[in-house]
């Protein structure tokens, strides 16, 4: 692309994954320009990331509206003033509702906690640890109706290991999403990645399965 990609990012809580997008802009990794962050929570310390880098914020606090499609109306208004290319959803909380991801498909990504299919929804790495499995990670997806449901563009996997808890694992998986997210993002900035037909195209190709990321993620 001649001119940087134009994202939105959402989120609802630290920002570590919009940190990592914003990062890898600056370190001219991600051919993309941030032109603004919301959140739905007025007190989101990854707002705080978004000011610290000059990129204009927004605040659309979920509770002063009556209903969810009340609050996914003003939401999308106020992203479709910013004429995005994408929507990137980096920790943001709220289920949002299905003619918002239909305006969107195929311009929204979402990363999520864990290899998708397994562990959809909250809490990904208590479960984990409780099913006892050997392996847990991040998927990157575009987002559909359906809650952590559409196609999965790429994962990285790591090791759950035998003194792990919540808190280290957790940590893990975060150090995988901050390699994965910037990279999907820098794909579809260039134009090899696109929805089609409902399944992920890159490069050209349908994706069979999703890409695996190879790089060394087992620290801490």
């Amino acid at each position: 692309m001649s001119e940087p990609l134009r994202i939105v990012v959402l989120i609802s809580g630290n920002g570590s994954n919009l940190q990592a997008i914003i990062e890898a802009i600056q370190q001219q990794a991600l051919p993309a320009r941030i032109c603004a962050v919301i959140s739905n929570n007025p007190n989101a310390p990854g707002l705080e990331h978004a000011r610290a880098a000059g990129i204009p914020t927004q605040v659309i606090d979920h509770k002063i509206f009556p209903d969810r499609a009340a609050f996914d109306a003003a939401l999308q208004n106020a992203i479709d003033l910013l004429t995005p290319q994408l929507v990137v959803l980096a920790g943001f909380m709220r289920i949002l509702g299905s003619a918002f991801t239909a305006h969107y498909e195929g311009r929204m990504l979402n990363i999520h906690p864990s290899l998708l299919p397994a562990f959809t929804g909250l809490n990904t790495h208590q479960r984990a640890l409780e099913a006892r499995i050997t392996e847990h990670g991040a998927s990157v997806h575009f987002v559909t109706r359906e809650l952590d449901g559409g196609p999965v563009i790429i994962q990285a996997r790591v090791p759950i290991l035998d003194n792990d808890t919540i808190k280290i694992l957790a940590q893990r998986v975060l150090n995988a999403e901050h390699c994965i997210y910037p990279l999907a993002i820098r794909w579809f900035a260039e134009g090899r990645l696109r929805l089609t037909q409902g399944k992920v195209m890159l490069d050209g190709l349908f994706l069979p399965t999703p890409v695996n990321y190879q790089h060394e993620l087992s620290a801490p």
